[in-house]
């Protein structure tokens, strides 16, 4: 008999729905020193790992695993994550705020708020190019829907292209001419990534190669029509580049569901930076349905003697 210990906020809405599933071989257990298998948020884990005497597999409800991944910690075991689950939560996010940038939707109502009658020409999705700064299970989806609205699609990636819907990839790499025969210097990919963008999106782990990836050169890269969106980590982005860009114009805006603090400190410059939004680390949500499901079928595999899906790389973090 294998024994599960759920470690969540919501743990008994998961153990509810596992069991409906009528699992084979499986209790949920309250003592971390008797279970095989953990199921939960991976802070919570990560606290419990000291406690438990022989996890075989860790199943992390959340995509991001930094704190389990943690060269200080134990790796004496299959860690998987939260996959697969959020690329429909993830489009209704990005794509909401894209079209409300493009309608002109907040100046819209600050038109009404203020009783003027204005009349401003929308734009469109339709013909722009998003560029996706990562291209996993979330950002394949997020090109998928791309293509709904008429978008061109170009992604940056360490080097796989498995997503059909990119038409375009770049890689780090690369190196490009700037288009002049004569040029004797050469562009790196991910600028020549940027200048070709309406939107930009960062879906990207946290990991030491990602760290403020968007950094000022980037910023310095995108058309100053450019809006940017990161829905990864926030440590991809240089915070105090991103401030300049935005109060110097260089870009359009920036609307950002993550940030390298959170919660976001009082005096943080970016509750106060104009085109500037922040939403608060809620663009995909874990809900216990989906995750439910996620670790029913892994449960499944796993005990079948199978590989299971979402299996984590302790080296790459992810």
């Amino acid at each position: 008999m294998l024994k599960l210990l759920i470690l969540s906020s919501e743990a008994d809405q998961y153990a509810r729905l596992i069991e409906l599933a009528n699992l084979p071989d499986l209790e949920i257990v309250n003592d971390p020193t008797e279970c095989d298998i953990l199921l939960g948020e991976p802070r919570k884990i990560r606290d419990a790992l000291p406690q438990l005497n022989h996890p075989k597999w860790i199943q992390s409800i959340y995509a991001g695993v930094e704190s389990l991944v943690e060269t200080s910690q134990r790796r004496d075991y299959i860690l998987t994550n939260a996959r697969g689950v959020f690329g429909g939560l993830m489009s209704e996010y990005v794509f909401g705020y894209m079209l409300a940038h493009e309608k002109g939707i907040f100046e819209r109502f600050k038109a009404q708020q203020a009783k003027k009658w204005e009349r401003f020409e929308s734009g469109l999705l339709r013909g722009k190019t998003l560029g996706l700064l990562g291209v996993g299970s979330i950002g394949a989806h997020l090109a998928g829907t791309a293509k709904h609205f008429g978008m061109t699609v170009w992604g940056y990636t360490r080097e796989s292209e498995t997503s059909k819907c990119v038409d375009r990839y770049f890689h780090p790499a690369e190196m490009e001419s700037d288009g002049l025969p004569w040029a004797q210097e050469h562009v790196p990919a991910i600028q020549k990534f940027a200048k070709g963008l309406d939107f930009l999106v960062v879906v990207l782990p946290r990991t030491k190669d990602t760290d403020r990836i968007v950094d000022a050169s980037l910023l310095e890269a995108l058309p100053q029509h450019a809006v940017i969106m990161n829905v990864g980590r926030g440590n991809a982005v240089d915070e105090s580049a991103l401030v300049d860009a935005l109060e110097q114009e260089k870009i359009a805006g920036a609307i950002l569901d993550v940030t390298t603090q959170e919660p976001l400190p009082e005096k943080h410059p970016f509750w106060t930076t104009k085109n500037l939004l922040l939403t608060f680390h809620t663009s995909a949500l874990s809900y216990p349905e989906d995750i439910a499901n996620l670790f029913i079928e892994n449960y499944i595999l796993y005990i079948e003697g199978r590989p299971l899906k979402y299996q984590v790389d302790f080296e790459r973090g992810y």
